[in-house]
């Protein structure tokens, strides 16, 4: 299942997931190197990786006794377009950083 919008950001907002994701961006990692990137317990690290899974940022494939960890080719777009973005404010005259929310 892929997730988008504000499921995906809790997902990616939490740090030891974040470190992870981080690790995966220079590309394939084996679970052996991950586990000192994350500095959490094999058995967390193995539900922070689960979750990653679940959530459609990474795949797994099994190398005899060990997992290889990749980031999904369309993860930082998926992660980026669900970033809110502030709507664009017409008015010039109070553009700014003290510009009032149109809510």
């Amino acid at each position: 299942m892929k997730l988008s919008g504000p499921g995906l950001l809790w997902v990616a907002a939490d740090p030891v997931r974040w470190r992870l994701l981080a690790a995966l961006a220079g590309g394939t990692r084996c679970v052996c190197d991950l586990q000192p990137a994350a500095g959490v317990t094999a058995p967390a690290l193995s539900h922070h990786l689960k979750v990653l899974r679940e959530a459609g940022l990474v795949t797994a494939a099994r190398r005899g006794r060990w997992i290889d960890y990749t980031l999904v080719p369309d993860a930082a777009a998926r992660l980026r377009e669900a970033l809110p973005v502030a709507a664009a404010n017409t008015d010039a005259g109070t553009a700014g950083c003290c510009a009032r929310p149109a809510w």
